[in-house]
């Protein structure tokens, strides 16, 4: 089972969602509250195992409405993806991965690892 982890920044609170395994798997953006963050990881729990997947890197995507991850590739070249909640705000990033099909493994596992996932504060 996954969890959310909670961590203080110079700049106000993010949270992490890790794998079974440990891993990263999506990281929040900075909120100024304690109460905004656990906001953002309610709402990764209910928008990911529902969010399609926008795969941004073929030519002539299908555009999908949000909830949606989408897969993109950065300016060095490696695919990423970002989650958008219904209302079109990024609520999670990944890391960079060096192949597509990582990245899509790394969609799989936010979509399953979300939903139940704890929630710890550092």
């Amino acid at each position: 089972m996954g969890k959310f982890v909670i961590k203080t920044t110079k700049t106000g609170v993010k949270f992490d969602l890790k794998a079974t395994n440990g891993q990263v798997i999506v990281t929040s953006e900075v909120y100024t509250t304690l109460a905004n963050c656990k906001k953002g990881i309610a709402s990764v729990q209910k928008n990911a195992p529902i969010a399609a997947i926008e795969d941004q890197t073929v030519e002539g995507y299908k555009a999908e409405k949000n909830p949606k991850f989408e897969i993109y590739t950065d300016k060095s070249g490696e695919f990423r993806f970002r989650l958008k909640a219904t209302n079109g705000q990024i609520i999670g990033v990944s890391e960079g991965y060096t192949t597509k099909p990582n990245c899509e493994k790394g969609v799989a596992s936010v979509q399953k690892n979300a939903a139940d996932a704890t929630i710890e504060v550092e």
